[in-house]
């Protein structure tokens, strides 16, 4: 019964469970600036 990796499971770092997606979070966290920065100069014009 101790064997069982449901019972013995130790805590995720959330750096960890984060890091697989900041290839995708990084591009479109910058498209979003991008299209906001580009909404602000037109929307000043």
């Amino acid at each position: 019964m101790s064997d069982d990796p449901v019972v013995n499971h130790e805590p995720q770092d959330a750096v960890e469970a984060v890091v697989p997606f900041i290839p995708v979070i990084i591009p479109a966290a910058g498209a979003v600036m991008m299209f906001l920065l580009a909404f602000i100069a037109v929307h000043m014009a």
